[in-house]
């Protein structure tokens, strides 16, 4: 036998084999969304009373997971939580059984981000290749939530009943997981954007314990928590007057409050007098995992969230761009103690650029990579950030962009920049 003939015969036995395997995954539901709806048992629920409902896109040829939190804004007050601003809670009629499967939602068939998408027009990633969770945000509250309110400040006569359940529907989702099948992966990456960047760094510990993986890394993108003391004056942490209201309306500091029970379990995590301080609590508690954080300079969205109901002077700014300036400032404030907190410990890292056209700067991994390259540090984009955190090879990257770029020089950018106008 010559080696051509040799070689025909392993690459059609390959073949063969691949074909095999791919229908047989087919035929047991692999490579396909799957919706799972959680029994009213175990408390999950979204805001409206309506089963709480999330998706998996499982493979047959690896163990290894990433769970991807939806982000979608946040409320405390009746309007907000009815939904329809950029800054409303998502989803305020709850998820349908065909959410990955409607483009009107906001997973748009999984292609909102590239964790989420096996075969991604925009982006490849290395986890397109992983099981896949989607786990989706109906609740109001960052993932982080587990209590119920009634909202009646914008219709008195019809007061609504909300339910901030997302802490519960994340543990829930944990559960789900760890009894059918995907316990203990080899390698397990919780990511999120948004209020999914905050749900996914609050419920790492969750998962971690319940799912038990061999190695585990965050890439928690653009829902910073920040270094903010319960007793700050607005001037020294301008974030605190959200902190201080979520903590309540959320039911954070609770008897059954995500926070209550992270001190109790963890009490080396943080402090339950500064929500940010799970920041770099996670670096210490889990010394092991590659911990890290994404965001934009220039972000006008999480940076509205944080200030602008609590800021008359934002709220009432007499032009937009004089808004944005204002929010800035008290963001770059922020993100000098947070910078400082995360450089605490070794297994913590960040990726910083300073702005680009998409969703006004908001989430750097949303729809591409492109144009959140740091080009002083030579790095094309946050998918360099992500490779470092999984792959796990030396120090985990810090990169923050100091001398912003006039022009663009990469063609990733350039494409993120002329696709922007048509991102909604």
């Amino acid at each position: 036998m010559t080696i051509q003939t040799l070689l025909k015969t392993v690459i059609k036995a390959v073949a063969a084999t691949a074909i095999t395997s791919l229908a047989a995954a087919a035929h047991a539901g692999y490579l396909k969304w799957e919706m799972v709806e959680l029994p009213a048992s175990s408390g999950a629920t979204c805001s409206n009373g309506t089963p709480y409902r999330f998706f998996v896109n499982r493979t047959p040829f690896t163990s290894k997971t990433v769970v991807m939190f939806e982000g979608g804004g946040a409320c405390w007050d009746q309007g907000a939580c009815k939904g329809g601003t950029l800054l409303d809670a998502i989803n305020p009629d709850g998820i349908p059984a065909n959410y990955m499967t409607d483009w009107n939602r906001q997973a748009h068939w999984g292609l909102v981000t590239p964790f989420t998408a096996r075969l991604h027009p925009l982006q490849s990633v290395q986890t397109q290749s992983w099981n896949i969770v989607y786990l989706t945000y109906c609740t109001g509250d960052v993932h982080t939530g587990n209590k119920t309110a009634l909202y009646n400040n914008v219709d008195a006569a019809n007061p609504m009943v909300y339910m901030h359940k997302g802490a519960v529907n994340a543990q829930a989702v944990a559960n789900w997981l760890a009894n059918n099948g995907l316990k203990k992966p080899d390698h397990l990456l919780l990511t999120g954007f948004s209020a999914g960047g905050v749900g996914s760094s609050a419920l790492y510990p969750a998962f971690r314990e319940t799912l038990q993986p061999k190695k585990m890394a965050l890439l928690a993108d653009s829902g910073p928590l920040f270094n903010v003391p319960r007793t700050a004056t607005p001037a020294q942490a301008p974030s605190v007057l959200l902190h201080n209201k979520i903590r309540d309306v959320w039911g954070l500091d609770g008897a059954n409050g995500l926070v209550t029970q992270l001190i109790t379990k963890y009490p080396g995590a943080g402090s339950a007098d500064n929500l940010g301080s799970i920041t770099a609590g996670l670096g210490k508690i889990f010394p092991n995992d590659r911990i890290g954080y994404t965001m934009f300079q220039e972000d006008t969205n999480f940076s509205a969230f944080s200030y602008q109901k609590f800021y008359p002077e934002i709220a009432n700014a007499p032009t937009n761009e004089e808004r944005l300036k204002l929010l800035n400032v008290k963001w770059r404030q922020e993100i000098t103690p947070w910078l400082a907190d995360m450089k605490q410990h070794s297994n913590i890292g960040y990726y910083i650029p300073n702005k680009r056209d998409i969703n006004g700067s908001h989430c750097t991994t949303i729809v591409t990579f492109g144009g959140t390259s740091i080009v002083e540090k030579k790095l094309k984009s946050v998918g360099e950030f992500l490779d470092n955190l999984l792959d796990g090879k030396g120090a985990v990257m810090r990169a923050y962009e100091e001398n912003p770029t006039t022009q663009r020089v990469l063609l990733s950018d350039m494409f993120a920049d002329w696709i922007a106008p048509l991102i909604p």
